[in-house]
């Protein structure tokens, strides 16, 4: 007998608040989804967590309990940020370094655009409005991303780009948008995934290959002196 496989499915890897790793197939049920809300340990826990999500996947989706069947990752979506610049780098790091070792697709995905789905899809039918994502940036600043609904492709409808805003100021900010606020803090790798997978369907670029840090990082490397 010739062994059951899942259909392709795509892993879909955050850090940009705490570390999130999730895999899904491409129709967007979700196989698997691990998070640490730990701010500052996502190189320690992100292994860890693609281990258990590639271990959970393999019984089919979540709540199923089915017979373990091989799991194909067919792409690896990657939040983009925005976040802080240590920990975003990790997860963007072990999204490529998994997709290179087995010669797969990344996909760069705003994680505001992860966080925006999630939002949306909560109720399909709900009349959400011009809306802002909003997590915090550290450094007494909020990072916003505006969106109005979904596009003909069924992503978020973005209407600003990701940006930075001092804590007091954000809603006059959000105010002069027409926006409302959403506060969030924690990104679903699920949602990364999907809307990842609902960009490479549609051949559509959501953002390029440089994380979205908005700030340069706290640590550079010191300037060369002539001899």
């Amino acid at each position: 007998m010739h062994a059951v496989t899942l259909d392709p499915v795509i892993l879909g890897i955050d850090s940009s608040l705490g570390t999130a790793v999730a895999l899904i197939e491409e129709d967007g049920v979700v196989l698997a989804d691990e998070y640490s809300e730990d701010p500052l340990g996502h190189a320690e826990v992100v292994g860890t967590l693609l281990r258990a999500a590639l271990s959970d996947a393999a019984h089919g989706p979540v709540g199923g309990g089915g017979a373990t069947k091989p799991v194909t990752v067919d792409a690896v979506a990657v939040g983009m940020g925005p976040g802080p610049f240590t920990g975003l780098r990790v997860g963007i790091a072990a999204g490529r370094t998994f997709a290179q070792a087995r010669s797969l697709p990344v996909i760069a995905v705003p994680s505001h655009d992860a966080a925006a789905a999630q939002l949306l899809l909560a109720d399909p039918f709900a009349d959400v409005g011009r809306f802002a994502v909003v997590t915090d940036a550290r450094r007494r600043e909020f990072a916003f991303t505006v969106y109005d609904g979904v596009d003909d492709d069924g992503l978020p409808a973005r209407v600003t780009e990701p940006a930075l805003v001092p804590r007091d100021d954000i809603d006059d900010v959000l105010a002069a948008l027409g926006a409302a606020r959403h506060d969030v803090v924690r990104i679903s790798a699920a949602m990364v995934a999907l809307v990842g997978a609902r960009a490479r369907a549609v051949g559509r670029t959501l953002t390029g290959s440089e994380p979205l840090y908005l700030r340069a990082p706290d640590v550079t490397m010191p300037k060369r002196v002539a001899p």
